[in-house]
């Protein structure tokens, strides 16, 4: 499996929360590959299952969170200029002059509205969300066919490659923990597994989390690997509470993930030679794992982490080779013997 051009297509895809469907739709053609019965359910996840329920085996579930930030139609103006709101944690000081694109009846390309500073006296003003004005140059009624309240946007981005293992990149907070999950099924794809494989792309993460705490429920698993971006180390970052791109996978240690399952994949890692790193937490993770964990009669969860630069911005900076880390350590543990 060539990470890069999977990581590059489910990135070029739109998918804001609430509105995943085109984003699921590639990720559910390359999930087929590996489970016949991939489906996308009501609420926007994707889900596969692979395995036998009367077999004895327990399942082992592998999530990770399709949707990404973005903006809401929220007004249309008498001059056809677009208001919105945000859908998930967005940053306010990106959001001028950029170009966008508005996902109604077809793909509607403007720009963020902002002031020459010839005539603004305040450009060291971040911009706030209800401030935001854009310029498709549509007039009202013309853009009344294409555009609804409701619509989603994106602030457009270009997925490039960099230097070495590198990609950069909109939606890869966590396009690439979706990859790295394709990847992990590639891996096993006609080997014995200790367990039955479930799988979650879960919608809505990104505004709190909802479609895990469904798709956990429906899928019914005894054990997660959840999977998700944190943060990689840049400067002005606390190097304690970072990671380093390169390096591997981040094994999240926390209160709230399952300390026997944290300590397999330790010892998976430490046997197989993969390349790991830690990620201390003293609670809460702000992943999908925390719903996860509470689903149903409990899941036995634990969180496997890829480094990225510029979090929740149209230039998110991933490693490759931490997200095939990822999933050969989710691989490894499936056929590890059932804990």
């Amino acid at each position: 499996m060539d990470i890069t051009e999977v990581l590059k297509e489910l990135c070029s895809a739109a998918g804001v929360s609430g509105a995943e469907n085109k984003a699921c739709v590639v990720a559910l053609k390359h999930l087929r590959k590996f489970a016949d019965n991939a489906t996308m359910d009501k609420f926007g996840n994707v889900t596969a299952f692979i395995g036998d329920r009367s077999n004895g085996k327990k399942t082992l579930m592998l999530e990770a969170h399709i949707d990404e930030i973005g903006f809401i139609v929220s007004y249309i103006d008498d001059k056809g200029f677009i208001k919105v709101g945000e859908c998930g944690g967005t940053d306010r000081r990106l959001y001028a002059a950029q170009t966008v694109t508005v996902h109604g009846e077809c793909p509607v390309r403007g720009v963020i509205a902002t002031l020459p500073p010839h005539v603004n006296s305040d450009t060291k003003k971040a911009m706030k969300a209800e401030d935001i004005v854009i310029d498709t140059g549509y007039t009202k009624e013309a853009l009344g066919k294409l555009v609804s309240l409701g619509d989603r946007v994106t602030i457009d981005s270009r997925f490039v490659t960099l230097k070495g293992t590198r990609v950069s990149g909109r939606a890869t907070d966590d396009r690439s923990g979706v990859a790295a999950v394709l990847y992990a099924l590639s891996l096993l794809q006609g080997k014995e597994t200790d367990y039955n494989i479930a799988v979650l792309f879960a919608s809505q993460e990104e505004t709190g989390s909802r479609g895990a705490k469904i798709g956990a429920f429906n899928l019914d698993a005894d054990f997660c690997l959840a999977t998700d971006v944190s943060f990689a180390y840049t400067p002005g970052c606390k190097k304690e509470k970072c990671g380093e791109m390169g390096k591997g996978a981040m094994i999240g240690v926390s209160p709230v993930l399952d300390r026997e399952v944290t300590e397999k994949l330790k010892k998976i890692a430490a046997e197989k030679e993969i390349p790991v790193q830690f990620e201390i937490m003293g609670g809460e993770t702000g992943t999908d794992a925390d719903e996860i964990s509470t689903a149903k009669n409990g899941v036995r969860t634990g969180l496997l982490s890829i480094p990225q630069k510029y979090m929740h911005t149209p230039v998110e900076v991933v490693d490759t080779g931490d997200i095939k880390a990822v999933g050969e350590l989710m691989a490894q543990f499936a056929m590890g013997g059932a804990l």
